[in-house]
This record gives structure tokens, sequence and C-alpha cells, in this order.
């Protein structure tokens, strides 16, 4: 596989499970930096060591310890996922490929997400929690690979927090958002969301998007 190949949002196996590229940059011996979908691990590799995929109808993986199955025909609600497969942002518009947002609101047109985004019916698929029969599994590359135990683990929310404890966040902390250059407080979290203070609602695996966020100020260290 040729490094001109790889792009920043494109998924990808890596090691039998199944992460999202966030940069690629050229001069580095390891060019492509990206992260485990199921927990957000961040992985530096080569473009020889991974294996491209393209998310379909009905593919089934976890998403930060919790599993979703993409469903291309569900009309989106207010509170859903949304996978963007299609990204043609407008000017004022911030996402790229293979983002994942919350809907806040729904039109004709489009759906506006949490983080103020327009986008259009066209370029998403809807994630449904959990996952159907008729579902094909993404979350590794070859399942039957992997045991039982650790596919239950995979899709606890509850062992992330466990794992690592340096990559949550907390009520204080200050974040600056790279694409807006707008400097905002942890005014509220979930279990899998973070509010800041000027309103924007983010995915807690956002923040680890260093192309995207800067942690600027640890409120408990």
């Amino acid at each position: 596989m040729k490094l001109y190949q790889v792009r920043k949002g494109q998924f990808v196996f890596y090691k039998n499970e199944l992460h999202k590229v966030y940069s690629v940059k050229p001069m580095f011996k390891q060019s492509i930096h990206m992260y485990r979908l199921k927990d957000m691990e961040q992985i530096l590799t080569r473009a020889s060591e991974i294996e491209l995929y393209k998310p379909r109808h009905n593919d089934t993986f976890i998403f930060y310890g919790k599993r979703y199955t993409i469903d291309k025909d569900k009309k989106p609600e207010p509170g859903d996922y949304i996978l963007i497969t299609r990204p043609a942002p407008d000017f004022l518009d911030h996402y790229s490929l293979n983002e994942i947002e919350k809907v806040s609101s729904v039109d004709d047109g489009s759906v506006t997400t949490t983080k103020d985004n327009g986008v259009k019916h066209h370029e998403y698929v809807v994630l449904v929690p959990g996952k159907s029969e008729a579902s094909q599994e993404i979350a590794y590359y070859d399942k039957n690979l992997v045991p039982e135990e650790q596919r239950l683990q995979d899709e606890s929310i509850s062992y992330l927090a466990e794992r690592d404890v340096t990559l949550q966040p907390y009520v204080g902390d200050i974040y600056i958002d790279k694409r807006s250059n707008t400097k905002a407080m942890v005014i509220a979290i979930t279990e899998t969301e973070v509010t800041f203070g000027h309103g924007l609602n983010v995915h807690v695996a956002e923040l680890l998007d260093e192309d995207n966020y800067e942690l600027v100020y640890r409120f408990n260290s």
C-alpha cells in the first residue's frame, strides 16, 4: 500500500482491530497517526502495516466502548449519532471524512449537530446503538481471533476509565478547539460526552484527536 492512498479520516484495520486515521505526516518514518475506535488508543505506524476499509450499510463496530450499526436508511432524530461518509462542508462548517457527530436538530435538507455543523442528508449515515442479526462485524478483521472475554470487555464503557485515567477529561479542564480557534472550559461531563462553557457538546473521544483539540489546562493536576 502506498502512502498517497492513505488520508485523514479513513477506517483501517491494524493488528486485527478497527482504527481511524487522524493524521498523515509523510516526513516521519511512522507517518500514519491513528486511534483505535474501540477505546481511542493512539497508534503510530506505516502505511504498509494497515489495510484500508470503507464502512458500509449494516456494518457494526465499537466506538469508545459502545457498539453501533450503520444504517443508511434510518431517518435521524435528535440524540442520534451520525457517521459522515461523504463530507462536503460549507464554509462555516468544520467536519471531515468519517467524523462521528451527535444530532441536535433535523430539517428537510440537513441535520444540525451539537458542534453547530450543518450536515446535508446525503453526507452521512446513522449509527444505531447495538447490532442486528444481519449486521457485518468490522470491529475486528477476524473476530475468531479475539477471545469472547475480550469481546465482552471491549463493549464496556467502565473499563475505559480503569485503563488510563490520564485520558479522562475533568470539569474545569480548558481546551483549544483548533478548527475554530476557540478556548473553552469543560463545565459538565457524562459517560461519553463533554459540555463546554460556550454550549458546545462533543464526544469524549474527540478530545483525544490532537489535530482538533489541545488541552491547555488540567484542573485535576
